[in-house]
């Protein structure tokens, strides 16, 4: 009887070895199965690769990222395209990949903050370019309407830097009009001073030309980008002319 239990664990042991798959061939399925698009399968078969492996295979490690943010497994698409960004694999589209892994998940800080670090390898990276001017446009636009003022001038001008024709012609728009209405809540505020208090009137009156010449500015900057602009075209005359 003991004699069969030693054969019994015998047969275990080597069936166990002989079971455990080739890396080489993991990889060769992995393949496979992302290029027919059945991203289950490439992200368990690239796992198991990179496993084996210890993660060594940069280009591996950014394919099995996107296979398994497809399956939705974002956290580990954030491990995975760390590995591409540490082994500088494919480094731009590494980060842009995470921070959309990281935006799945709702942490918007750690979404930014990736886009950030990762234009700054990347400049041109159409979609970190165009995520990272989106997201600073649309809070500048809600701190706008919720009437943070100062919030939302700091948001447009993240937006500035970027090599993105309209992006750009739609934040220093939306600096101006927002320099504008500052200038005029400023002058509306003062209106009563005019007859009470000359010298007061006078130095609100200047605060408020101040905002009226940023707003020229930015929006003389988005004509120069795109004169074609007829938001810009029409703000242009109106702040011109509250400054005569």
């Amino acid at each position: 009887m003991k004699k069969l239990i030693f054969l019994f664990a015998f047969c275990i042991v080597v069936t166990n070895v002989f079971a455990q798959t080739d890396p080489e061939q993991l990889k060769k399925e992995g393949n496979d199965a992302f290029n027919a698009k059945n991203y289950p399968v490439a992200y368990a078969k690239f796992s198991e690769y990179l496993k084996q492996t210890n993660n060594q295979d940069s280009a591996t490690a950014y394919y099995c990222g996107i296979a398994a943010d497809a399956v939705k497994k974002y956290p580990e698409a954030v491990s995975l395209f760390d590995i591409a960004i540490q082994k500088k694999f494919n480094i731009g589209n590494a980060y842009a990949r995470k921070a959309l892994a990281l935006d799945a998940q709702k942490k918007t800080a750690e979404y930014v903050a990736t886009l950030e670090e990762g234009l700054k390898v990347d400049p041109k990276n159409t979609t970190m370019v165009k995520n990272y001017s989106l997201h600073y446009l649309k809070a500048g636009l809600a701190a706008q309407k919720a009437g943070k003022a100062e919030e939302a001038e700091d948001c447009f001008k993240k937006v500035i830097p970027l090599d993105h024709k309209q992006y750009k012609t739609n934040a220093l728009y939306s600096l101006g009009v927002l320099c504008y209405n500052d200038g005029a809540n400023i002058l509306k505020k003062a209106a009563p001073l005019a007859n009470s208090d000359a010298d007061k009137y006078a130095a609100e009156k200047e605060k408020a030309d101040g905002r009226f010449k940023e707003a020229l500015d930015y929006l003389e900057e988005a004509a120069k980008i795109s004169p074609e602009n007829e938001n810009v075209k029409k703000m242009l005359p109106q702040v011109k002319a509250v400054m005569k």
